[in-house]
């Protein structure tokens, strides 16, 4: 069993979706010599191509940040030594927290499956994109966007040190249309989606490409049960 330390930093400040990446670039100029996990980059400005174990959210309209493994360590500098008055874009924000949860999250394979929502899911780089728009059939493009789907479950496992010692199961049950977003300056084809897997993610954990900008967050969905008045 593979348990992650997980740790979401809610703040009361609402953000558009488009300042995500302003909110990620005014965290790291406010802080004195960031970790590399605030912003993924080595000190000689390579990109470091590993699972960013800190992502920037918007999480009900509000800025966010979610820490895995490392990454919870990592946070402290953060409070530590970050000025919480920010300037995102032409917008001066002053940050204030709402909430810190911080817990271990169970990840491993299960008998069962778990049903999760994911929204701006960016599967498709330029090979794959040439290969989802020669499929003819919906079957078949959906079968695409499952294994896709699965490879980035297990990229963000290896990601953690968790290897599964049993195969990985991945079904999409419904998804809407595709739209087009921007992503560093290139046009790429995002999805909301609903899947079921035998994988325990944890809430608000990133899928796919651009994860620690906020895309593929990936949310489990509960059966409403009748006579629940919550």
């Amino acid at each position: 069993m593979e348990r992650i330390k997980v740790l979401t930093v809610r703040f009361v400040n609402e953000i558009m979706r488009e300042e995500v990446p302003l909110f990620r670039g005014a965290i790291v100029n406010a802080m004195e010599d960031a970790n590399l996990l605030f912003h993924n980059h080595e000190e000689d400005g390579r990109l470091r191509y590993a699972y960013p174990l800190i992502q920037y959210k918007r999480i009900n309209q509000k800025a966010a940040i979610v820490c895995l493994g490392e990454g919870t360590e990592a946070i402290g500098q953060f409070f530590s030594s970050c000025n919480f008055d920010l300037k995102l874009g032409e917008r001066l924000v002053k940050l204030e927290v709402e909430t810190v949860n911080a817990h271990q999250h169970l990840v491993q394979i299960w008998d069962s499956e778990f049903t999760y929502h994911i929204r701006r899911w960016l599967p498709l780089n330029q090979d794959n994109y040439a290969a989802y728009c020669k499929e003819e059939s919906l079957a078949a493009k959906y079968a695409l966007l499952e294994r896709l789907l699965t490879a980035n479950i297990l990229s963000f496992a290896k990601g953690l040190g968790i290897r599964f010692e049993k195969h990985v199961v991945c079904r999409i049950t419904a998804i809407d249309d595709p739209h087009t977003v921007m992503y560093k300056g290139v046009k790429l084809i995002s999805f909301d989606a609903e899947f079921k897997t035998n994988v325990s993610l944890p809430d608000y954990v990133g899928l796919g490409k651009g994860v620690s900008l906020g895309c593929g967050t990936t949310v489990r969905m509960y059966e409403k049960k009748e006579n629940n008045n919550e």
